[in-house]
């Protein structure tokens, strides 16, 4: 079991299984890109599983999430899913997606075992989206959304970060677009997690004003606290039902007390939280203990991972003034 000193029990893994991506999203990297870890520092497919292997049958994970950067650059990830599919206990597997290239994936990752995908979609206007994410691909992401949804990859959620003078005014649209297509929006507060650290708490879009958007044309009853448990994401009943929209604060209404999250970067370190600066290597055990060695090293790595665990900090401090940005960026450390 991975529990901190807090009392709160690890059972969602993030891994991420690249720091490349196909968008330059003005949140989230420079418009030239980043240096990119070197080949031989990524964690190799077998790795991958191993690791997730570990997770699922010694330390009580139940959730595995892939993501990125973005994770469909991955070549071996049809693979990776249809190997951790099987196995025993079978945890419940995701996919965090700009949707760029799901419109040719959607079937095949369905058939290897995952079972739902968030993608990634601020705007619905097409030079918007080519104005943050600094590429002409719009199109692309809605045929990939629409190719999860007919592929059963469901409920298939949309989340939208949104931006001071680009999209701000399109929260309304954006949900009944949702609403129509059977997807579940979630707005995302803009967090300090760019690689240019220009992230500014002044002039942020709140979770406060997203709600007063929304609420200029729709009816939202907020569910009951029960119905959350440790997601992320604060959810409410749209017109009545049955769908639903979701906010995740990270920065002013902070979930940490409920978090049940470790994470795994895409060269092997655990991250305790996104927000963390120290990080923990499994990479160096792991190749240092061949899978063949078996027990032995599987369980030194699990030990490992307990330890980076019981030092999980109380909250993000985000709320504290001296708070200080990782120097990873999101895309480096999986969404």
């Amino acid at each position: 079991m991975l529990i901190d000193t807090y009392g709160r029990v690890a059972t969602d893994l993030r891994v991420s299984l690249t720091d490349r991506c196909n968008l330059r999203c003005t949140y989230c990297m420079p418009e030239e890109g980043l240096q990119w870890l070197a080949k031989p520092d990524l964690l190799t497919d077998d790795e991958i599983v191993r690791l997730v292997r570990v997770a699922v049958t010694r330390l009580g994970v139940t959730e595995v999430r892939f993501t990125g950067g973005e994770p469909l650059l991955r070549p071996g990830l049809v693979g990776i899913v249809e190997r951790c599919a099987r196995l025993e206990p079978r945890p419940r597997m995701s996919l965090t997606t700009n949707g760029i290239g799901l419109k040719r994936t959607a079937a095949a990752l369905k058939a290897a075992g995952l079972d739902r995908v968030n993608v990634s979609l601020d705007t619905l206007r097409p030079d918007v989206f080519k104005t943050l994410t600094r590429r002409d691909r719009h199109k692309d992401v809605l045929e990939g959304l629409r190719a999860a949804r007919d592929a059963g990859l469901t409920p298939v959620k949309v989340n939208t970060v949104l931006m001071p003078g680009l999209n701000e005014d399109e929260a309304p649209d954006l949900l009944a677009w949702a609403v129509e297509n059977d997807y579940e929006l979630r707005f995302i507060e803009q967090m300090p997690l760019d690689a240019q650290h220009g992230w500014k708490r002044d002039g942020m879009i709140t979770a406060g004003d997203i709600l007063q958007s929304l609420r200029t044309r729709f009816e939202l009853t907020e569910e009951g606290s029960g119905e959350r448990g440790s997601a992320p994401a604060e959810r409410w009943i749209v017109d009545g039902g049955p769908h639903r929209v979701g906010v995740i604060a990270s920065v002013t209404r902070p979930f940490c007390s409920a978090c049940d999250r470790t994470r795994l970067t895409a060269d092997g370190q655990v991250r305790t939280c996104l927000f963390a600066t120290e990080e923990t290597d499994l990479r160096g055990a792991l190749r240092a203990a061949p899978e063949d060695s078996a027990d032995g090293s599987d369980e030194e790595i699990a030990r490992i991972w307990k330890r980076a665990m019981w030092g999980k900090k109380a909250g993000s401090g985000l709320d504290d003034p001296s708070f200080l940005q990782p120097d990873r960026p999101m895309s480096a450390i999986g969404g």
